[in-house]
């Protein structure tokens, strides 16, 4: 008979680092445990040496990392005899808000800036049954709204500014030091509301304390050019990006995230749509790694800063893409022109030219 542990989850894989008992009902989804894949064919393409692995948390459940936080805030929220919960969202957390509740039999209320939200998250929090209430506004003025009917409704709020959603996500950092045995040199991933970022620096934190690794990584968070508070040193009102997970103009973690960065001697840097765009496809077709835009900030990031050698050579490199590309459709297929592909007549002559025309 097998002696394996089953893990159901992060939280118990991750039980003694976690503000859980043994007599917590634990709602879970079987959330983590993602994978750590390292590149092959884009180190070749830059022409240096160094290791670069992306934490895929698109496998989670949800198809992003926001499950991590959710099955952490879920099951104290029903814990502390909570209902309902609620967020504000750009996608992600809706989607992944909505499951746990189902999973755990409460009601979920998800705010949801109209028509800036895509297509897969969307779908996603309709068939969890979520009440979806979309607002004339950005995710920055549903943050607020949220915060203000949390004082006058039986509501837990699920955004990151929820200590639980951040203690959730701080295990990615474990499973990365857990599987490469060390932390890595360097730490790269997109940045929004910096919840993240905040997560993540904890958890290597936390293991560096405890000595389960000898170092912490540099910490390096990338934003889209249109929605880059901390590049400009200040929040932004109006944020633009087609990198909708990112959308964010007044990031909730600020304090935390800047602390991240200091700490860990790291920067804030920001790109185009079409950077950020050309890193996905990118990504897609020459690793076969399919994330949402959003996610491809990261890998966008550590590329330009391996070529311009402030990522030296020799180091090892981990890029957190915290979304799957499933989650934004109709973004993939407008930027690849085999999108709508040439018909021709079902005959073997026909096959045989389409397919040697190509090679």
């Amino acid at each position: 008979m097998s002696t394996h542990k089953h893990y159901t989850g992060l939280i118990d894989r991750y039980k003694d680092r976690l503000p859980v008992s043994a007599s917590t009902r634990i709602i879970s989804l079987n959330e983590g445990n993602t994978p750590l894949i390292q590149l092959q064919n884009i180190p070749r393409l830059l022409g240096k040496d160094v290791n670069i692995y992306v934490k895929f948390e698109g496998l989670n459940p949800t198809g992003s990392f926001k499950d991590r936080g959710m099955t952490m805030a879920v099951t104290k929220a029903v814990e502390e005899g909570s209902q309902a919960i609620i967020c504000a969202s750009t996608g992600n957390t809706s989607a992944s808000a909505a499951a746990y509740a189902a999973r755990a039999g409460i009601k979920a209320f998800v705010l949801i800036p109209d028509g800036k939200i895509a297509l897969g998250k969307l779908a996603q929090t309709l068939m969890y049954n979520a009440t979806i209430i979309q607002i004339n506004g950005n995710f920055d003025q549903g943050m607020e709204l949220v915060k203000e009917v949390a004082e006058h409704a039986p509501v837990t709020i699920v955004n990151s500014i929820n200590p639980y959603r951040i203690d959730g996500q701080k295990t990615a950092a474990f499973e990365i030091v857990d599987d490469l045995g060390f932390a890595p040199d360097y730490h790269c991933l997109p940045v929004g509301n910096a919840g993240n970022i905040t997560a993540y620096w904890k958890g290597y934190t936390e293991y560096a304390r405890d000595r389960v690794c000898g170092n912490r990584p540099i910490m390096c968070g990338y934003q889209a050019a249109g929605a880059a508070p901390f590049v400009a040193g200040h929040k932004i009102d109006n944020p633009e990006t087609i990198a909708t997970a990112i959308r964010i103009g007044n990031p909730q973690s600020w304090d935390y995230a800047w602390a991240a960065q200091q700490e860990s001697g790291g920067w804030f840097d920001k790109f185009t749509d079409a950077e950020i765009l050309a890193a996905q496809k990118l990504l897609s077709q020459q690793e076969g790694i399919f994330c949402e835009p959003a996610s491809a900030t990261s890998l966008a990031g550590a590329m330009r800063d391996i070529a311009s050698g402030k990522i030296p050579e020799g180091s090892t490199i981990v890029c957190t893409l915290t979304g799957m590309g499933l989650k934004d459709p109709d973004t993939a297929i407008s930027q690849c022109a085999a999108a709508h592909p040439v018909t021709i007549e079902a005959n073997l002559d026909a096959v045989k030219r389409a397919i040697l025309d190509t090679l």
